[in-house]
Parts: structure tokens; C-alpha cells; sequence
């Protein structure tokens, strides 16, 4: 073949070998004992955490975080950390899904809106010294009771494994964090059976080494490949007759481009209802994820810490999360809205500058302040201004487009009572926000017993996101993988909002609705003053943890082998951020 024909017919041949490979192979997983599922995940843990130092310095390289920074705490904790965490969680599931034992250790209860609620975090001691006070509930779709949790609960290991049927998904990774792509990957190959073929997104495909190391044991069964390659490599995949089903991670433009096609075609496609894909389609694709600060009576350092909490739900990860605070609700009459976004302007300007990594990050910040003319920036040093764009009362462009870069809008309602202030904020972020993946919530929990616990629990079953976060931010979900994760339920692909389906999830619900996650309003050991006898300090996904880096590494050491020996150092860093 001339080089003429090479440059206008590629040569995928090598991705029909994988793909040959994956349909020879899929029954064969499938019927896979879950004794030897077990020993493919304890063998994956090893080999991740030989490689798990290379894969966070390689990351935080590309990120361009500084060497020694404490901000490669972030490649340890979203990257080898979780995937870790993930391990440890199917582990114990698969060990007791024979009569779904593992359910009987997890707390229940009905919430005040009459829903199955189901604590996942803490589960086990050392989600209660390592996690102190965090709380992660999952909360089920309203027709699942007590009685009939297990018959909704891994329901693909029901039967006898012989009798299992496989398929062969095709995943496309995410370019931002780490621990995405091999996350979903273990949806497909450990709760569902399928064998997968994981492309890499060009952004992170630098980790493809890492990521074949660790998962060797999957590989080595003709579970999974992990390929590299462009746009093409994405197309020739998606449309190939060996791939059953796609799972895509990213923003809803690239999912409709796929599903429906590009520009006209795909506007008259959708129109018509008439995909030019018709396989099953699940997605994970982002939102206009809001924070909604509750007027209360914040102390000093109350105002100080929550502004470094918000930091973080911005800038973390540079601002390149699917779940990062794109729009701050505030109370406009609250006395106190002044001094908190004074400190967060300080936060933002003392943490340590980083620059914009992901392509287009510059172009889509000067699209977004073109929208405002009296957008304010608040200073970064050396990295670019965090865009600061308050919205009116009105729809707005800022209200319907995830921006995926450092920059924020800001929304204000008139409310004065806590109690109607927060359900205004609930309807406003239901009915004009883009999206339903993540909303955070930051109150004072006075406010909480003011408004009454239980109506604050009613006010909040109102607010339809896939996780909810109370004084906490909706990443630490995404971090706890027994969490699912995902978009509220009932998109469809004709309006796909933020994706359809969940992943994570390593207690394998079939039918959660939504995940509310809550977290000290103080960090310990200021806590105690309160007596709230939490041992929280600093969370290490805040940005300005100054001891990230050392606890990432710790934490994903404790997840490879638990013991109380290995805990003292890991409270005395954590103490020291």
C-alpha cells in the first residue's frame, strides 16, 4: 500500500486484533468464578501500587504542577487512591454477593420523604478514623424498599455463572481525571460482565503505560485493551460491528455529535428522532453545577474555612472537574455575603498558582467574561484570574454552558429566612441550571436545627442532582467509590442533560437515585469547640492542604494494606495541613 492510500484509508487493523480478541474472549470472562474476579483485583492492587509513584508524578508533570508541590496530592488521591478504593469495595462485594450478604452489614432507613436511604460511608473502621464525620448515603428510586433492596442489588451476579451473556463495551476515557477511565472500565468488566475496549483520550493518554501495567490481569484474560488515537480512532470504534455498547465521558456536545452526528446533520437527526447510532448508550457529561451558601451566623473562621472550601470546588484540578462550582448561589441580604467572598478572593489569591492545562481552557474563559462586561477577576498570581461573572434574575447564557475552566458565575436571591431562602435556591437551581450531576450546599448546622431536621431533609429531596453535598463538596462522592455516581435519572438521548447511567458504585445498586453526602462544618480541632467530636482536619482535597502530596501517597499505601500501624503518620500530616 502507497503512502497515498496509508494517509487517506488509516489502518485500524490492530484495533480489529483487540476487537477479535475481546469477542473471543467476553463468555469466558463472564463465567469468571468470583473466587478468580477476586484474585484479578487483589492482583491488580499489587501492580497498581508499584506504578502508582510514577502514574501521580507523571500526571502532576503534564498538569503542570510544580515538583514537590503539594498539589500532586490531586493525581494521588483522584488517581491511584481511588482506584485502590475501588478494588477494596468490589472485593468485599463479589466476596458476599452469594445471598447478597454484603447488604446486611450497610445501615438503612427511611428519609422524611418516605425514600430507602443506605449508608455507605463510614462501612468500616477505617472509614470511621480516616473519613471522621463524613457521612455518604445512597438514596433509592422511590418504589425500592428494605424488603426488596437485594432483589434490586447486583443483580447481574443472580443465577448461575455459567449461564452469564457478555458483550463488548467500548469506553472513552475522560482527559482530566486520572482515575475516570479505569473506574468505568471495572463498571463494565466487574458489575456488568462485559469485556471493554478503553480509548484514551489524547489529553491524559500519557498514562496508558500505567494504566496496561496495572490492569495486566485483565489484559492477560482478553478482558480489556486500552487503546490510543484521535477523533478517528473514536469514530471507527463507536460505528464498529464488534462493539455492543459505548460509555463516553465528557460534555453533551461531543455526546450528540456521536449520537446524532455533527452540525445540520445532527440538528436534523435529533429532530427527527432518528439516531445515526442506535446502540445502548450510557454517559457521564457535566453540568452547571451550583454551590448554595445558606445565610446564617458564621464566625470568622467559619467564613475563612468555607471560602477555602469553595476554592476548592473551583480549582481543584485547575478547575477542569465535570463537578467544579460553576455557579455560586448566594443570599443577597445576607450581612455576611461580603465578607465571604472577601475571603474568598484572599483563598484564591494565597494558593499556589497553577496554570490552565486542558486545551481550549484560554478560549473558553474569554468566551465566558465576553458575556459579562463587569465580570471580575479575582487575582491568581502567576495563573490565570479566576473569571467572576454575576448573573441576574433572567435566563442567561451562563446558566445553560459548562465552562470547564477557572471561572465562576455568581446568583443571588432576595430571600431572607434561611428556610425560604434555600427553597428558592432549590427551584432556581432545578429549573435554570444546566445539568443535574452534583450540587453542593454550605450551612451552618444552627440553620439545620433552626429549619428543623427534617424539613431540612424534605426541602433538599427536592433537589434533583445525582449527588448532593452538605458542607461538603460533591467530589468527595466521586472519591468514595462505594458512591454511585452519575446524573439524576431520566435523561434521555434527546435531552441528555448530564449523562445517563451510573459508575462507581462498588456495592452494585441497580437502582440508585441519587447520593447525599454530608461532612463537619468545622474541621477538627476547632470542631471541638462546638462539640462535635469529629476527628476531620483539613480535608486533603482542599487546594490549600500543605501536606497533600504526602498524605495522597499515604493513603494510597493504607488502601493497598490497612494497618494501625500505618495510621499515626497519616493523622500527623493530616494534623499538619
Amino acid at each position: 500500500m502507497n503512502q497515498i492510500t496509508t494517509d487517506l484509508i488509516p489502518d485500524h487493523s490492530a484495533l480489529d486484533r483487540d476487537l477479535d480478541a475481546l469477542v473471543a474472549a467476553k463468555d469466558t470472562w463472564a463465567r469468571t468464578t468470583n473466587a478468580k474476579r477476586i484474585a484479578v483485583l487483589e492482583e491488580i492492587k499489587d501492580r497498581l501500587l508499584a506504578v502508582a509513584e510514577g502514574w501521580a508524578e507523571t500526571a502532576a508533570r503534564h498538569k503542570l504542577i510544580a515538583p514537590g508541590s503539594p498539589l500532586a496530592g490531586e493525581e494521588w488521591i483522584s488517581g491511584p487512591y481511588a482506584v485502590m478504593a475501588a478494588c477494596n469495595g468490589l472485593m468485599q462485594t463479589i466476596a458476599g454477593v452469594e445471598g447478597k450478604t454484603f447488604l446486611d452489614h450497610l445501615k438503612k432507613r427511611q428519609t422524611a420523604n418516605g425514600q430507602l436511604a443506605v449508608r455507605v460511608v463510614p462501612h468500616t473502621i477505617w472509614d470511621h478514623l480516616l473519613l471522621s464525620g463524613i457521612n455518604a448515603e445512597v438514596w433509592m428510586e422511590p418504589e425500592v424498599t428494605e424488603g426488596t433492596l437485594a432483589a434490586n442489588t447486583a443483580t447481574a451476579y443472580d443465577g448461575r455463572a455459567e449461564a452469564r451473556e457478555s458483550g463488548v463495551s467500548l469506553v472513552l476515557g475522560a482527559g482530566n481525571i486520572a482515575s475516570i477511565a479505569p473506574l468505568d472500565v471495572f463498571q463494565k468488566v466487574f458489575s456488568e460482565h462485559k469485556v471493554v475496549i478503553l480509548k484514551m483520550n489524547p489529553v491524559n493518554d500519557y498514562l496508558t503505560p500505567y494504566l496496561e501495567a496495572a490492569l495486566q490481569p485483565l489484559i492477560e484474560r482478553d478482558a480489556l485493551r486500552i487503546v490510543r488515537g484521535g477523533a478517528d480512532v473514536g469514530g471507527y470504534l463507536c460505528t464498529h460491528k464488534s462493539v455492543d455498547e459505548i460509555h463516553i465521558t465528557g460534555a453533551a456536545a461531543s455526546h450528540d455529535v456521536i449520537v446524532w452526528g455533527p452540525g445540520a446533520v445532527g440538528a436534523k437527526n435529533k429532530k427527527a428522532g432518528t439516531p445515526k447510532l442506535t446502540k445502548p448508550i450510557t454517559s457521564e457529561l457535566g453540568a452547571v453545577c451550583p454551590t448554595i451558601v445558606v445565610p446564617g451566623d458564621w464566625s470568622a473562621a467559619d467564613l475563612r474555612f468555607q471560602a477555602e472550601h469553595i476554592a476548592t470546588q473551583k480549582l481543584h484540578n485547575s478547575g477542569f472537574n465535570c463537578v467544579a462550582c460553576q455557579m455560586l448561589i448566594l443570599p443577597g441580604q445576607w450581612p455576611q455575603k461580603a465578607a465571604l467572598m472577601g475571603h474568598l478572593r484572599d483563598v484564591m489569591q494565597q494558593v499556589e498558582a497553577r496554570q490552565a492545562y486542558y486545551p481550549g481552557a484560554a478560549d473558553r474563559m474569554a468566551h465566558f467574561a465576553s458575556h459579562a462586561p463587569d465580570a471580575e477577576r479575582f487575582d491568581r498570581g502567576a495563573a490565570p484570574a479566576c473569571v467572576v461573572a454575576p448573573v441576574g434574575d433572567g435566563e442567561s447564557w451562563f446558566t445553560r454552558n459548562e465552562v470547564f475552566a477557572p471561572a465562576m458565575s455568581t446568583h443571588e436571591i432576595s430571600e431572607a429566612k434561611p428556610e425560604a431562602y434555600l427553597i428558592e435556591a432549590i427551584r432556581y437551581a432545578n429549573d435554570t441550571l444546566h445539568g443535574t450531576l452534583g450540587a453542593n450546599i454550605l450551612i451552618h448546622p444552627k440553620t439545620i436545627r433552626e429549619i428543623g431536621k427534617r424539613r431540612f431533609e424534605e426541602i433538599i429531596a427536592d433537589l434533583r442532582y445525582g449527588t448532593i453535598a452538605i458542607n461538603a463538596w460533591t467530589g468527595l462522592a466521586f472519591l468514595a467509590t462505594a458512591c454511585p455516581w452519575g446524573a439524576f435519572p431520566g435523561h434521555t438521548l434527546d435531552d441528555v442533560g448530564s449523562g445517563i447511567g451510573f459508575a462507581h458504585n462498588t456495592f452494585m445498586f441497580d437502582r440508585p437515585q441519587r447520593v447525599v453526602v454530608q461532612a463537619p462544618w468545622r474541621p477538627f480541632p476547632r470542631n471541638i469547640l462546638s462539640g462535635k467530636a469529629t476527628l476531620l482536619p483539613r480535608p486533603p482535597w482542599f487546594v490549600t492542604n500543605r501536606r497533600q502530596h504526602v498524605l495522597g501517597r499515604l493513603l494510597t499505601r493504607f488502601q493497598h494494606s490497612p494497618g494501625w500501624l500505618k495510621l499515626p503518620r497519616i493523622f500527623v500530616n493530616a494534623l499538619r495541613g
